[in-house]
């Protein structure tokens, strides 16, 4: 009875993880933290480096205010604001990526969704040009 039971819960659990929604779902979230260490190496590596020597050849990872007296054996207290700009820059580009990538997508969905739409039909305008074309042609073939 418990294996039955086992075998149940296994069978509804593949069902759920199978659905199409979950596996993408699982795609976007691998290739989401993949995106983001490259969006971090160019930050860090590319265009913090270039913003520094900009600004006067600052380390923005260096960039910290020290919080009162070191302790032997621990690391001095402080805030890490330069690592906190370089996070900033790095979720700015991400959004923007993100953005880019969204503007795109639906440019393309709506392009495909024009070419596969059915031409219109006739305008209420034209309906009745045509009634009167044809109610004309009658009388003038009589």
């Amino acid at each position: 009875m418990v294996l039955g039971g086992l075998m149940k819960l296994f069978d509804e659990f593949k069902a759920f993880v199978m659905r199409g929604n979950v596996v993408d779902l699982a795609v976007g979230v691998i290739i989401g933290a993949a995106f983001g260490k490259i969006v971090t190496s160019l930050v860090n590596d590319i265009f913090m480096p270039i913003i520094g020597m900009i600004i006067g050849n600052i380390d923005f990872s260096s960039l910290v205010i020290k919080l009162g007296e070191p302790v032997e054996g621990a690391e001095q207290a402080a805030i890490r604001y330069g690592m906190f700009i370089q996070e900033i820059v790095n979720f700015l580009i991400i959004a923007l990526c993100v953005f880019v990538a969204i503007k795109l997508i639906n440019k393309l969905q709506k392009k495909k969704e024009e070419a596969s739409a059915p031409a219109p039909g006739p305008t209420k305008e034209e309906v009745l040009l045509t009634e009167i074309r044809d109610a004309l042609n009658k009388i003038a073939e009589k």
